[in-house]
């Protein structure tokens, strides 16, 4: 087991007078946090310091003072940095990609990608805004007066981070919070800290100033109050499920503080009759139980019609039998463990639940019986039949390799069997009819659209979020991000005599 401290005002802190692994500072923590593999749960990985309220207060401490720095340093200076930082996770890539895998459970490949992502997210908003400009020059009706729109940062951003996307996704927020000016306090998932606190290093190496970032490592029953209740908390982002989401939502809009959510989604496929199937097995699979399922942009739901019903289903199973089920490190596996017994326990009762409404296993829907496998939490990749609309699978997130099949008899009743959702995150249609695919494009309720393409997949500079219960109206990513984690100030000077 190894132990990882925490960044508080610039300094490396660990729990209790001289408990620390390297040189920095005591936190007032006396405790770890034990941080497991879900590919073997015999032993703890890593931990890493429980901060304690007056912990997490000085963070925030801290943060207030960086803030007060970094507003004024020039976007050229924060851009040098970024852009630093950025290099220096391309370096460290295959480290931080095997703690990665380890602490969350996804492959080498995927943890790898992982870590190059979150580069590219600090290097575009780094470019993106030290490279541009602050806002607008208006006209003015009014004589010899000159008028802008400029942007400033609003002060300190609260990120509050999620276990299935440990790095990349505090990589999307703190990369535009950062580059616009804001200082930034993050908690990354109590399950899943290790992947941002390798963003966290890779930033401090490359000079970002004291208290810029703060890391809050801790057990959030404990620190919550202290956390969220903040006076100087000027925006909130969060990943997440929808109900911590809307709890936040409402706690925040109370005290006018800035909320984005990106919550939850179930995500549909739609493979027309005029698909190249084949095509589309390979691309479900992949955008299903890439990740153990557990992205919030997986395909759960596939819509099929009905003439091509039988055949889809055919190609998918053979498809979804090549996934090679193993440890996240080993070379070949295709898919690992779910992160933790909780998640896979939950999957398995939703699959429970679906077969007693009705629904058919076509193949998984259990744990694998590899006695090598035997002490982690890893389950089948699951496709399921006969799932009607009115079933939980059909409706729930479930947030595992679980796939649901539906076919249909038109593109109509496909476009609407999409829409009958309380979500809005991703959709994707396989075709080659142009008209049909624009159509679909123009007529699904979701913030993606994919078209012959995975419903995950999004490219740093491409807007993301969803509609309806899967977000808020702030997007993340492109310049859509920059929206939130700035604010418009209209200056007029009138220069006349």
């Amino acid at each position: 087991m190894r132990s990882v401290e925490t960044l508080v005002g610039g300094e490396w802190v660990a729990p209790g007078p001289g408990s620390g692994s390297g040189s920095g500072s005591d936190s007032a923590s006396t405790e770890w946090i034990d941080v497991q593999n879900p590919a073997d749960l015999r032993t703890p990985a890593f931990r890493v310091p429980a901060l304690t309220p007056a912990d997490v207060t000085r963070a925030y401490d801290h943060a207030e003072r960086g803030f007060a720095t970094w507003k004024r340093t020039s976007p050229l200076d924060r851009a040098a940095i970024l852009t630093k930082a950025a290099g220096l996770l391309r370096e460290r890539a295959d480290t931080i990609a095997e703690d990665v895998a380890t602490e969350n459970g996804k492959t080498r490949a995927e943890a790898r990608g992982e870590a190059l992502k979150a580069a590219d997210f600090l290097e575009y908003y780094g470019l993106l805004v030290g490279r541009g400009g602050y806002g607008t020059l208006l006209n003015d009706i009014r004589p010899d007066t000159r008028t802008t729109a400029q942007h400033e940062p609003l002060g300190v951003v609260l990120a509050v981070t999620p276990w299935n996307d440990p790095l990349i996704t505090p990589a999307r927020k703190l990369a535009p919070a950062l580059a616009a000016g804001n200082a930034a306090v993050l908690k990354p998932a109590t399950e899943t800290p290790i992947s941002g606190l390798h963003l966290a290093r890779a930033l401090h190496d490359a000079g970002l100033p004291a208290g810029v970032l703060g890391v809050v490592t801790g057990r959030t029953a404990e620190i919550e109050d202290a956390l969220l209740g903040d006076t100087r908390i000027a925006a909130v982002t969060f990943t997440g499920s929808n109900e911590v989401g809307a709890r936040l939502r409402t706690r925040f809009a109370a005290r006018n503080i800035r909320f984005q959510g990106e919550l939850g989604g179930k995500n549909a496929s739609v493979v027309l009759a005029d698909a190249d199937l084949a095509k589309a097995a390979k691309t479900v699979v992949a955008a299903s139980f890439g990740q153990a399922g557990q992205r919030c942009t997986a395909t759960s739901r596939v819509v099929v019609e009905r003439p091509v019903y039988e055949e889809f289903t055919r190609l998918l199973l053979a498809e979804v039998a090549r996934i090679g089920l193993g440890a996240p490190l080993a070379e070949g596996t295709g898919m690992g463990p779910l992160s933790s017994p909780r998640q896979r326990d939950s999957v398995l009762d939703h699959i429970e639940r679906a077969v007693k409404q009705g629904a058919k296993v076509l193949t998984g829907g259990d744990a694998p019986r590899d006695t090598g496998l035997a002490h982690g939490c890893y389950l089948n990749p699951t496709v399921l039949g006969d799932v009607s609309p009115d079933l939980a699978i059909w409706r729930e997130e479930v947030f595992g390799p679980v796939l649901a099949l539906r076919a249909v008899d038109s593109f109509d009743e496909a476009v609407a069997a999409v829409n009958d959702s309380d979500f809005g995150l991703a959709a994707a249609v396989f075709t080659r009819d142009l008209n049909a695919a624009h159509r679909f494009a123009e007529e699904a309720e979701c913030g993606q659209i994919a078209v012959n393409l995975t419903t995950p997949g999004w490219d740093v500079h491409h807007p993301f979020g969803g509609f309806h219960d899967s977000g808020s109206p702030f997007k993340e990513q492109g310049t859509e991000a920059l929206h939130f984690y700035t604010r418009v100030k209209t200056v007029a000077i009138h220069y006349g005599s």
